[in-house]
C-alpha cells in the first residue's frame, strides 16, 4: 500500500511541474510605439520641473496621485503639489536628467503603461555641485489620448 502511495505521488508530482515548465509566458512585449511615447512623455514631465512650470507639470499627474518614497512615506496628491510649490520657489535650481539607457517600460492592458528608470538630480550646495542618482517607477494611465501618472515609487536615496 505504501509503495503504491508513494508511486502515485511521485507520477502526480511528475505531472504537475512539466505542466507548470511547459506554460508559456503570455506577456505583451512593449511596442516601439509604447516606449517611445512614454520616453516623450518623461522628457515633457521633466521639463516642466525643470522649468519650474507648475502650470504644465501638475496636469501631468491623476488627482487621485499616490506618491511613494522610501524616505518620505507615502504621499497625497495635495502634499506632493505643496512641496513641489515650495520647491519650485527656492534659489537653489534643481535639475533632472534621466540616466541614459536605463528606461524600461512595461505595458499595462487596458490601463497604461509601467516606466522604470533611474534619474539623476543636480544642484548647487555651497559653490559645489551636489548629484544624486536614484530609481523610480511611474505608472502612466492612459485617459483617452492622455497620459498621467497615477503612481510614482522613488527609492534608492
Amino acid at each position: 500500500m505504501k509503495t503504491y502511495l508513494f508511486a502515485f505521488c511521485i507520477i502526480c508530482n511528475f505531472l504537475f511541474t512539466t505542466t507548470v515548465i511547459a506554460q508559456e509566458k503570455k506577456v505583451a512585449p512593449t511596442s516601439q510605439e509604447l516606449y517611445n511615447e512614454i520616453a516623450a512623455m518623461d522628457t515633457q514631465l521633466f521639463e516642466a520641473f525643470n522649468a519650474k512650470d507648475m502650470s504644465k507639470f501638475k496636469p501631468m499627474f491623476t488627482e487621485d496621485l499616490e506618491w511613494y518614497q522610501d524616505n518620505g512615506g507615502l504621499l497625497s496628491y495635495d502634499t506632493v503639489f505643496a512641496n513641489f510649490e515650495k520647491m519650485f520657489k527656492n534659489e537653489n535650481k534643481l535639475t533632472r536628467t534621466l540616466v541614459k539607457g536605463s528606461l524600461e517600460v512595461h505595458p499595462i492592458k487596458d490601463f497604461g503603461a509601467i516606466e522604470v528608470a533611474q534619474h539623476q538630480f543636480r544642484h548647487m550646495e555651497n559653490g559645489k555641485e551636489e548629484v544624486g542618482t536614484f530609481k523610480f517607477v511611474a505608472i502612466w494611465k492612459k485617459i483617452g489620448n492622455q497620459w498621467k501618472v497615477s503612481r510614482m515609487i522613488s527609492y534608492d536615496h
